[in-house]
């Protein structure tokens, strides 16, 4: 048998034994892999998953057994030191000599440590291994045991740099991100989406510093600071490098290979070095004078190292190389396509900008209109894959090229379907899987849902990016073949929340078993199931949560937050953010007889943090003594109605929003919707209310008021569609009431009114004609449903207060009165939080 040898077992060395052992040839083969780390092969682009988990066993790519079932010898824990190309043979650590027929090189990179003054000190790491990690954890809770409030910087501002910047979060330091360069992200970003990154990373918490050199680390044993110049310094305790990566590239120099100037060995389209036994894929191979440091083309390197060595020699890397990305860095979508930074004298740049939700999407377009040539997303790349497609298989693109970064209802159109690709699209550009490829398995029978493809094809098992396009191909598949695609809510319930909202209307059901027991498959329901029934029979009978609280969400049965600690916040309802002193001043007496943390939220009211499950019931009856109701900042339903103080104060005001928004958020308050719903009442175009970004906005304007449907914020924000113009109060609360009861009735479980408005064929033209001119002659039926919610409104809290049975629940123990000792809070400026984790 022949043999070969994989230095290096990280994710392209892992995939490279994956790919050759699924080979026929792979029988006439010994493959044995050499790892330096203690550990098999793990998953580095998910690395900073491990501050949340810390299991290593949950990043790893394969187990020790994996290797052993496909007769593969792993050996970790032992560097190779030497390789002898005329003898071929390698030497590890140990002095143990290994002969080899072929030699595949795929000891990656490394993190580059730049030579600044006092760089070896206690408390400076560098981001690249498991092992790293659990030294930054180790060092970080040593720093809180002295200092609560401990700093930590990292080196770097680019992708891994703000992956770092995660890490510190995670670790409960205080943040600092230090660029050389004036802009985040300089390789993947123009100054302009840099500039939104920033805001959103600076609006989370994220301190950044731009433009700055570091001269020297300070302290003695251990790290104080970060000296930039005379009297520039930044104070931390803790500083993480991430400033780049090098080619971990010594054995190819010490053997004589022919390397870059600038480092790396260099290959050519088989992957072959200047030695024609010996390959080198991944970080430390120089192909086309680069050094690709994607997932994908280290792959797609394994995958042609693979094939040569068996003897498929058309086998060949492509001229050029797609660097597209799309990643998620702390939360916020970063992607990149094609060319990102294009010349004007190539074509045009289409910009949309919206620094107040932090959004910025720039294509680049070729000088005749007709093909896209490349794009920045930052803030929502929910785009990306239909884009990236585009580009890359060169699709036909609309006349006005704007419409395809445009929001909905902006001039905005859509992409056309997934199934107008061609076959040979790749759609997961980390395992190679194509169009065809995921179209194939359904056809032939292999696959009959997403899971089935993602096991046949490995789409969508890498960085997960394409794991929406998969589900769109899978489905629009199997409909194409006359296979109904099943929407069932779980496994108890083969019917979809629509149909079980008509059941439970018609049948009149009121509890969670009559619908189990006659809709369901068996067994007791799970978490997916039992929320949604107890929400349709909310929205249906005007329930609330204590009618069958067993069957809530944990913070529905409890009718409050649960917070990181085990404590829960407290959230009386300030209808349109008006309250009086008397009421202020309940709050604040109750916030400091039971030593509640305070804070005015984004919805203009006031939440009381740091409360036990047992206070929850003795709070709730003070404040129901002073007038407050339940604020429902816990449910699937309506928050606030934010509104600004319009023409009862307001020089600009055209109309009386104040009024107006507490009328209509005591009219919606508790009934329950498919998701969190807001609403929001400006007196002017001036929008401080900001309204467009609710679910139901209203802007006062000459004649009356602007209805806009269909906004949110969150993690993929939505701008408001214009609904219709110049209305009276009256016409308002008609919109309103059969918008929010068509959604409820339609939408899909946890879906929110952005995202089904935008599904609807036809969108807000669409609702126009239901809402307006009736054409499902359904509004009749509408008004009525609504109108019963309102009617029977009752505020959960005062019910739960005034019954002994509920009472029962607000225990900590089940079986004591004691209460959890283990609540730790440590100060924070004039009031508490919660202790962090270790």
């Amino acid at each position: 048998m022949k043999h070969i040898i994989v230095v290096g077992n990280g994710m392209v060395g892992y995939k490279f034994c994956e790919k050759f052992v699924a080979k026929s040839e792979a029988k006439d083969f010994k493959i044995t892999v050499f790892g330096e780390e203690p550990r098999p092969a793990y998953d580095r682009v998910h690395l900073s998953e491990f501050f949340e988990n810390q299991d290593a066993k949950a990043l790893e790519m394969a187990p020790r057994a994996w290797y052993e079932e496909n007769g593969i010898e792993l050996v970790t824990g032992e560097l190779v030191t030497d390789i002898d190309k005329e003898g071929k043979t390698i030497t590890t650590i140990k002095n143990r000599d290994f002969s080899y027929d072929y030699l595949v090189l795929a000891t990656g990179s490394s993190a580059f440590v730049p030579p600044i003054k006092g760089v070896e000190k206690e408390g400076v790491f560098v981001y690249r291994t498991i092992e790293d990690l659990e030294g930054m954890l180790a060092y970080a809770a040593k720093l809180k045991e002295t200092n609560p409030n401990a700093k930590a910087a990292v080196l770097g501002g680019g992708l891994l740099g703000l992956e770092a910047g995660k890490a510190v979060m995670d670790m409960g330091l205080e943040p600092h991100i230090v660029e050389f360069a004036g802009k985040l992200m300089p390789r993947q970003l123009d100054s302009r989406s840099s500039q939104v990154l920033q805001l959103k990373l600076e609006s989370i918490g994220l301190n950044i510093h731009l433009s700055k050199a570091t001269n020297q680390i300070l302290g003695d044993k251990a790290i104080t600071g970060m000296e930039f110049g005379e009297d520039d310094v930044l104070d931390v305790e803790m500083l993480i490098i991430s400033a780049g990566i090098r080619p971990r590239d010594e054995l190819g120099k010490s053997c004589g290979l022919e390397m870059g100037v600038r480092g790396g060995i260099v290959v050519d389209n088989r992957m072959q070095t200047s030695d024609e036994n010996i390959f080198a894929i991944g970080e430390i191979a120089l192909y086309n004078q680069m050094i690709y440091g994607l997932v994908a083309p280290g792959y797609d390197m394994a995958g042609v190292a693979a094939d040569q060595i068996v003897g498929m020699a058309d086998s060949l890397m492509p001229d050029e190389i797609d660097m597209s990305t799309k990643l998620k860095l702390i939360g916020v979508d970063v992607a990149s396509f094609g060319e990102p930074f294009m010349p004007a004298s190539k074509g045009h740049s289409i910009i949309f900008e919206n620094k107040t939700q932090h959004l910025y999407k720039r294509i680049n377009v070729s000088l005749d209109g007709k093909s896209l040539l490349g794009g920045i997303l930052v803030g929502d790349a929910s785009d990306y894959s239909m884009l990236h497609q585009i580009y890359l298989n060169g699709m036909k693109i609309p006349e006005d090229p704007a419409q395809l970064i445009l929001p909905a209802g902006d001039g905005g159109a859509s992409f056309g379907d997934v199934m107008d690709l061609p076959d040979e699209a790749q759609i997961c550009s980390c395992e190679s899987v194509t169009k065809g490829q995921i179209c194939g398995v359904i056809e032939d029978g292999q696959a009959t849902d997403v899971g089935g493809v993602v096991s046949c094809t490995k789409a969508g098992t890498g960085c997960g990016g394409c794991k929406p396009m998969v589900a769109d191909l899978t489905n629009a598949t199997l409909k194409s073949l006359g296979i109904e695609v099943k929407e069932g809510v779980c496994e108890h319930f083969e019917l979809s929340r629509q149909d079980l909202y008509k059941i439970i209307q018609v049948k009149g059901y009121t509890t969670f078993n009559e619908v189990l027991d006659s809709h369901g498959t068996g067994g007791h329901g799970c978490e997916l199931c039992k929320p949604l029934v107890a929400s349709l029979l909310a929205s249906i009978n005007a329930d609330t949560a204590n009618k069958e609280y067993a069957i809530q969400d944990s913070n529905d049965r409890f009718m409050a937050n649960i917070q990181r600690n085990g404590t829960y916040s407290i959230v009386p309802r300030v209808p349109g953010g008006e309250i009086t002193p008397d009421k202020l001043i309940a709050l604040g007496q109750i916030a400091k007889k039971y030593d509640l943390y305070t804070k005015v939220t984004g919805g203009v009211r006031i939440d009381l943090f740091g409360a036990t499950l047992s206070q929850l019931p003795i709070i709730w009856k003070e404040l129901i003594d002073h007038g407050f109701e339940s604020g429902h900042a816990y449910g699937k339903s309506l928050r606030t109605v934010k509104t600004c103080v319009g023409s009862t104060w307001c020089r600009y005001g055209m109309d009386e929003s104040v009024s107006f928004g507490i009328e209509l958020e005591n009219r919606y308050r508790g009934i329950r919707a498919p998701h969190k719903i807001k609403g929001g009442v400006s007196g002017c175009i001036r929008e401080c209310a900001e309204a467009r970004g609710k679910d139901f906005g209203l802007i006062a304007v000459e004649g009356g008021w602007n209805l806009y449907l269909g906004g949110n914020g969150g993690a993929t924000p939505r701008h408001a569609e214009l609904f219709a113009e110049q209305i009276d109060n009256e016409t308002v609360i008609k919109y309103i009431d059969r918008y929010l009861m068509f959604y409820m009735r339609t939408a899909k479980p946890l879906q929110r009114t952005a995202a089904w408005q935008e599904r609807l064929e036809g969108g807000i033209d669409y609702l126009r004609e239901v809402i307006i001119d009736d054409k499902l002659g359904i509004v009749a039926d509408l008004d009525q449903e609504m109108q019963t919610l309102v009617n029977k409104f009752e505020c959960e809290w005062t019910q739960a207060v005034n019954d002994p049975e509920a009472m029962k629940r607000f225990s900590h123990f089940v079986n004591s009165e004691e209460e959890d000792d283990n609540l730790v809070f440590v100060p924070m400026r004039d009031q508490k939080m919660p202790e962090q984790w270790n």
